[in-house]
C-alpha cells in the first residue's frame, strides 16, 4: 500500500520514506545499510533523507551508491548545515552534495537548523540554487512556529516547501500549533526519529496495541505518527527486516479505543512548548 503527501507545487511523494542518519558510519553495516535503502525503494519507500552533516558526508555517499542507476525513481533530500546557509557558502556546499551523490540536482534542500546566518540571505541563497537547476525545491527544518512566522515575512518564503521535525509519540508539542499552522498552508511536516529514542518502542501499551494487530511495535509507532494529514515519516532502518516492517505500518488502522489509550499513555499537547530537537 501506498499513501501520498503532496506538495504545494502539485508533487506527490510517498508518506513513508526513508531516513539515512548514521548510516554509513560502520563499514561492517555498510552492505546490510544498502541492502535495506535499496528494498525500501523496491517496495515504494522511495523519498531518501540525508544531509551533509551525517558521518560527514558518508551517509550521502552511501545513498548515491544505492541510488545509481535507479535516480527516476527516488526522491532525494538533502540539509546544509546553518554555517554553510550563506549565499556564498550554499552553492560550495550543494555542490559537494551532489558530488558525494553522484546526482545532478537536489530534489529538495533544507535548512538543517536556523544558525548565524540572517534566515534572509538563506533564502536568497536557495532561490539562486533554484535557478540553476540545481535543487528543484527548498525547506527548513527545526524552525519552530515563531521562526516559521518570520521565514514567511520574507519575499521568496512562500516557497518553503517543507519543515522537517523532530516528531514522534514521546513527543507530539508540534500537534499544539506548529502541524495546524503548517496543515493549514499545505505544507508537509517531513517526521524525523518517528520511532523514538529512549526505550518507546518497549512502552507496555505500544506492545499490546502491537500484538492486537498482529504488528511489530515500529509498525504501531509509525501508524501513530503518519494518521495525520500532510505528514511524512522518514525511519532509519539498518536491515532489511526492519525495512520490510515499516513498509507494513501502512496498514494498521487503530480504532477509537486505541487512539483513546494512546492519547492517555503519550498525552497531546495542551499549551504551547518549546520545540524538541535532537
Amino acid at each position: 500500500m501506498t499513501r501520498l503527501v503532496t506538495f504545494a507545487d502539485g508533487t506527490t511523494v510517498p508518506a513513508l520514506g526513508q531516513g539515512a542518519w548514521e548510516i554509513g558510519d560502520d563499514p561492517a553495516r555498510r552492505d546490510q545499510e544498502q541492502h535495506a535503502l535499496s528494498r525500501g525503494i523496491d517496495l515504494g519507500m522511495s523519498l531518501i533523507d540525508t544531509a551533509e552533516l551525517y558521518g560527514d558526508g558518508r551517509s550521502e555517499r552511501l545513498v548515491g551508491e544505492v541510488i545509481a542507476g535507479r535516480r527516476d525513481e527516488v526522491f532525494i533530500v538533502s540539509k546544509v548545515r546553518p554555517e554553510n546557509a550563506s549565499e556564498m557558502k550554499m552553492m560550495l556546499a550543494c555542490e559537494r552534495s551532489l558530488e558525494r551523490l553522484k546526482i545532478d540536482r537536489l530534489d529538495l534542500y533544507l535548512l538543517h537548523w536556523e544558525g548565524n546566518v540572517p534566515l534572509e540571505e538563506t533564502v536568497e541563497a536557495f532561490r539562486e540554487l533554484v535557478d540553476e537547476g540545481m535543487i528543484a525545491r527548498w525547506g527548513v527544518s527545526n524552525l519552530d512556529l515563531d521562526a516559521m512566522e518570520r521565514l514567511m515575512q520574507i519575499d521568496g518564503a512562500e516557497d518553503c516547501a517543507v519543515n522537517q521535525l523532530l516528531y514522534n509519540l514521546g513527543s507530539r508539542g508540534v500537534e499544539y500549533d506548529l502541524l495546524p499552522w503548517m496543515q493549514a498552508r499545505d505544507m508537509p511536516m517531513m517526521a524525523y526519529s518517528p520511532l523514538g529514542r529512549g526505550g518507546l518502542l518497549e512502552h507496555p501499551l505500544i506492545l499490546d496495541i502491537a500484538n492486537r494487530h498482529s504488528a511489530e511495535p515500529a509498525q504501531v509507532a509509525l501508524a501513530a505518527v503518519l494518521r495525520h494529514d500532510g505528514v511524512i515519516a522518514i525511519p532509519k532502518a539498518g536491515s532489511v527486516e526492519h525495512v520490510e516492517a515499516n513498509a507494513d505500518a501502512l496498514d494498521i488502522r487503530f480504532d477509537p479505543e486505541d487512539l483513546e489509550r494512546l492519547d492517555q499513555a503519550f498525552p497531546p499537547p495542551t499549551q504551547a512548548m518549546p520545540l524538541d530537537i535532537i
